[in-house]
């Protein structure tokens, strides 16, 4: 097999050197050249056209994000990984360089000083990322395409039947890898605010889902809010699960409230998709619509069991329109879909699904 080709670029020797041991150690993987700016890096990418890109941020004569935007613009169309800090800085940084182009992130170690545990936590934070958006990744240059001819055959998926129309009282939203601008799409693609309160759990770490939700505020008519504990859900508005903590749904009566939990890892994810939707179907029964964006793993597999179980509706992304087709991928060939559509369809499936709905919606206070 073919080890996957990476150029790593950093104008740090440090960092440098410790993603190439980290990635060096797994024999699927070589790290075939490196660049200490982006300057360097466009000659790199088209002197070796590599599988995929490691590329940092804060760079001198030119950034990451600069680095990107220029790649793209070049046509290259090899997945790119930000290495990103936990600040807020960093956090706004890598998502503008998501919006130019890049498919993900990983955050630096916090002590490159201790030698083993960072090569561990690269390994463990970027050797799946690497595989997984190599595996789903397009031609690597405009001029090359694969033949219809030689592309493995997948089996037809096949949708289920749609439930018999009911109320829609909450949307329920789970993402990954490539779901920032997924989600960006998605509330941009809004016509008016959600006549429901809609959830969404995307996997970051805390800074970012704060960073996340100030920038979805401002491009769509929905208000977004990163949620917190204890606070009544109201229609037109989508709380972010904020990174490190589930994000649940509970009802009081009349009224349903967020809560956020500090629980262990469900597919070794926190925010979990299926932690959130699972709680969905306690508060609302089957008055829910799922949604399961592009992201690696299976996360919200099991919560779509649970929707489809209660009587609820499933969305989920298409494959062509995906980053990684890991999630929406697992609801889809386990035949827990009723519509699997573009990108720039959810919006409107969404909005249409809320208007054909029989029967009132979620009024303040929870009750129609």
């Amino acid at each position: 097999m073919t080890p996957i080709r990476v150029l790593v670029v950093d104008d740090s020797v440090v960092v440098r050197r410790l993603v190439t041991d980290a990635l060096s150690r797994d024999p699927g993987i070589e790290v075939v050249g490196f660049a200490a700016n982006g300057r360097l890096a466009l000659a790199k990418v088209a002197q070796l056209v590599p599988d995929l890109v490691t590329m940092d941020i804060e760079m001198p004569e030119m950034n990451g994000i600069e680095a990107v935007r220029a790649i793209r613009r070049d046509g290259y169309k090899m997945p790119i990984i930000m290495f990103s800090t936990l600040t807020e800085r960093g956090a706004a940084a890598t998502l503008d360089a998501l919006v130019a182009g890049a498919q993900d992130y990983v955050t630096k170690p916090a002590n490159v000083g201790s030698v083993q545990e960072s090569l561990a936590q690269v390994a463990h934070n970027l050797l799946p990322k690497i595989k997984a958006l190599v595996a789903a990744r397009p031609a690597p240059h405009p001029t090359v395409r694969t033949s219809a001819a030689t592309a493995p055959p997948r089996a037809r998926l096949v949708t289920r039947p749609e439930p018999t129309p009911h109320p829609v009282r909450a949307i329920v939203i789970g993402s990954s890898t490539g779901g920032p601008e997924a989600l960006s799409k998605l509330v941009a693609g809004l016509v008016r605010p959600p006549s429901v309160p809609v959830l969404v759990v995307q996997h970051m770490p805390p800074v970012f889902t704060r960073q996340l939700a100030a920038r979805l505020d401002r491009i769509g008519p929905a208000r977004v809010v990163e949620a917190e504990h204890g606070t009544e859900l109201v229609p037109g508005t989508i709380y972010i699960a904020p990174g490190d903590q589930h994000l649940e749904v509970r009802r009081h009566g009349a009224v349903v409230r967020t809560a956020l939990t500090s629980g262990p890892p469900v597919n070794y994810c926190r925010p979990s998709v299926d932690v959130l939707f699972g709680s969905a179907v306690g508060a609302f029964g089957p008055e829910v619509v799922g949604v399961v964006l592009t992201g690696m793993g299976s996360d919200g597999r099991t919560g779509c069991q649970s929707l489809v179980d209660a009587g609820g509706t499933v969305v989920v992304q298409d494959e062509q329109t995906s980053v990684v087709w890991g999630m929406p991928g697992a609801v889809a060939t386990a035949g827990l879909a009723h519509r699997i559509v573009p990108l720039g369809e959810v919006a409107s499936t969404i909005e249409r699904l809320m208007a054909s709905a029989s029967g009132p919606v979620l009024a303040r206070g929870g009750v129609a």
